[in-house]
C-alpha cells in the first residue's frame, strides 16, 4: 500500500464520529491504501468486492432511466450493525468508508468528498465514471418494454409505481438469481439481466459485512446505487427474495422504499420490514 494515501484516509475516521474504516481502492480491485485497524487479507477482500461490486451498479444504470448523462455517483449498504459507502476517486480509483449505524450521514460524506478533492494530486480525473464505460455503449441496453406475459406481472409493484411519482420500475427476484415477477414497464429480457447483475451485488454487499463492523448476526438490509439520473434499490424481501426497484433522481425515495416494503408480504409471505435477510 501506499503510506502517504493511507495516512490520508485518516482523516475519515479521525473527523466523523462513528466512522469506523475506509479504504482506497483500484478499479480492478486492488488496495491503495486505508486505515489502520484493518489486516492485509481483510483490506484485499474489501477492495475486491467493492471493485466488483461498483462495476455490476455501473452496468445497471438502464434500468434507472433512459437518460443520457448515466454516471454512477455512489453506491451505500446497509447492515443492521452498520454502513459502507462508495464513491469514486478519479480515473480508475475508488473510496470506501464504513460506519455505525447512527453516524451522521451528511458528514461521512463531506468528508468522503472532501478527501477525494485532497487526494486529487494523487490521482488523477474526475471522480464519477458515465456508465457506458463499464455496461456498454448508450444505447446497447434492453428495450424498456412492457412485457406482454400477464403472468409475469406482479399487480402489486405496478400499483406502487402508479402511485409514487416518479417510480419506474421493480422486480422480485429469487436467490436463484431468476425473477419472479416484475412491474409491466419490464420486459422478461430486462427483468432476467438485471435480476442476474442484483444476485451478484447482493453477494459483493455482503462480503463488506466485516468491514461495516465485526458483530455477530449481521444482517444485510439494502444497497443503494445513486446515479445521476436515478437510484436503484435492491432490498431484502424474505429469506430467499430480494426486490429490486428504480426511480427517478427526484422521487421521494422514502415514500417508494416504504410503499414497497409495505407490498413485500403479500409477494413473498413474509413480514421483512425492518429486518432485512442474509446473514453476513
Amino acid at each position: 500500500m501506499t503510506a502517504d494515501l493511507s495516512w490520508m484516509l485518516e482523516d475519515i475516521v479521525h473527523n466523523v464520529p462513528l466512522a469506523r474504516h475506509a479504504v482506497l481502492l483500484s478499479a480492478d480491485g486492488l488496495p491503495r491504501g486505508a486505515t489502520e485497524g484493518l489486516g492485509e487479507k481483510d483490506v484485499r477482500t474489501i477492495s475486491a468486492a467493492m471493485a466488483g461490486m461498483q462495476s455490476l451498479s455501473r452496468a445497471t444504470a438502464h434500468f434507472a432511466g433512459p437518460e443520457e448523462d448515466r454516471r454512477w455517483n455512489q453506491t451505500i449498504i446497509e447492515f443492521s450493525h452498520g454502513w459502507s459507502f462508495l464513491i469514486g476517486a478519479g480515473q480508475g480509483s475508488y473510496l470506501a468508508a464504513a460506519a455505525a449505524p447512527d453516524v451522521d450521514m451528511q458528514q461521512i460524506s463531506f468528508r468522503m468528498h472532501r478527501l477525494v478533492a485532497r487526494l486529487g494530486n494523487n490521482l488523477t480525473s474526475p471522480p464519477r465514471v458515465g456508465a457506458e464505460d463499464a455496461g456498454g455503449a448508450r444505447g446497447s441496453a434492453p428495450r424498456q418494454q412492457g412485457t406482454r406475459d400477464a403472468g409475469f406481472v406482479l399487480g402489486e409493484l405496478d400499483q406502487v409505481v402508479s402511485e409514487v411519482q416518479g417510480a419506474r420500475h421493480a422486480v422480485l427476484l429469487g436467490s436463484d438469481g431468476l425473477p419472479r415477477g416484475a412491474t409491466s414497464g419490464m420486459n422478461r429480457d430486462l427483468a432476467d439481466t438485471i435480476s442476474a447483475a442484483m444476485t451478484g451485488i447482493h453477494a459483493y454487499s455482503r462480503v463488506t459485512s466485516q468491514f461495516a463492523g465485526a458483530v455477530e448476526d449481521a444482517q444485510w438490509r439494502q444497497t443503494v446505487i445513486e446515479f445521476q439520473h436515478g437510484w436503484i434499490f435492491l432490498m431484502a424481501a424474505g429469506p430467499d427474495a430480494f426486490l429490486a426497484a428504480a426511480a427517478e433522481h427526484d422521487c421521494d425515495i422514502e415514500k417508494f422504499t416504504t410503499r414497497l416494503h409495505e407490498v413485500v408480504p403479500g409477494l413473498t409471505g413474509a413480514g421483512t420490514r425492518g429486518k432485512g435477510t442474509g446473514h453476513a
